[in-house]
């Protein structure tokens, strides 16, 4: 080991156990940021000056009903995504581990999927205007990505490559050499920054009063944040192909950075066709 390193803490991943029922840190991770995040939208919503008209997108009642579809699309969205994006060969033959989520394994990109499609049907459902339900939740995502992240490195997993630097971590089962502590930099910029990025167009630049304003600079936001991360985590079976520096987690992140910079432009011509 390096003497430069810093000494990866060891955290057991259970946070407690209760004779056979284990409570693993990354299901508290999840839990947390669907809970606060929940919170964070109560909020939102009650600010009436953040809306046009002073009129929220939703009720309060809305906002409850709201978790368990955002939940549902979180949870199976990034189940899926991390077996059909990153690592197929192995869960087709191991089908078995499909299920074992309390391993970690979560794809965001995945987990985005599946909640845009959960948003889009709650907010038919409810007759809600989609944009605004989407500028919600989009606006609270960073607090779960700091959560996950955390519960990444809890876990030990998506490390980064190898590093002189002097924050450097030896991770166990990755040999004996340092590497950047790569969800690290992602929990703090997809999620700290992130956050206080989306906290002052919501509450100085009033974006919730364009519906999809939000949500377009939450794309362009994590779009740039997440390639930028993936640059230190260029290792054999995240990339398309070792001949290539190219993760997938930077080639999935493009059409978020695509539909970002079209939602903003969208809601800003909107914007000023109504004024």
């Amino acid at each position: 080991m390096s003497l430069l390193a810093i000494p990866y803490p060891q955290i057991d991943p259970v946070a407690l156990q209760i004779g056979p029922i284990a409570i693993r840190w990354y299901g508290l991770a999840y839990a947390a940021g669907l809970i606060l995040g929940w919170i964070y939208i109560k909020r939102l919503v009650a600010d009436t000056r953040l809306w046009r008209g002073n009129a929220a997108a939703m009720t309060a009642e809305d906002v409850d009903e709201l978790l368990l579809w955002v939940a549902a699309g979180v949870i199976i969205g990034g189940r899926l995504g991390h077996v059909l994006f990153y690592e197929p060969s192995y869960y087709f033959e191991h089908p078995s581990q499909i299920f074992a989520i309390w391993r970690g394994g979560m794809a965001f990109h995945g987990g985005f999927l599946g909640s845009a499609i959960a948003l889009f049907l709650f907010a038919r459902r409810k007759g809600l205007v989609f944009f605004s339900v989407t500028d919600l939740v989009t606006a609270t995502v960073p607090i779960g990505l700091f959560f996950g992240r955390m519960a990444n490195f809890v876990n030990g997993e998506i490390v980064g490559t190898p590093t002189d630097m002097p924050w450097g971590m030896v991770f166990p089962g990755w040999g004996d050499e340092p590497r950047h502590p790569a969800m690290l930099y992602e929990a703090a910029l997809e999620g700290i920054v992130l956050f206080f990025i989306l906290r002052y167009f919501t509450h100085r630049l009033m974006a919730l009063k364009s519906p999809g304003l939000t949500t377009g600079v939450f794309l362009l936001g994590y779009g740039v944040f997440r390639i930028f991360c993936e640059l230190f985590k260029i290792i054999e079976y995240r990339q398309f192909s070792p001949d290539y520096p190219i993760t997938k987690g930077m080639v999935y992140s493009l059409p978020m950075l695509a539909l970002g910079i079209w939602m903003v432009v969208r809601a800003r011509r909107k914007e000023r066709a109504s004024s």
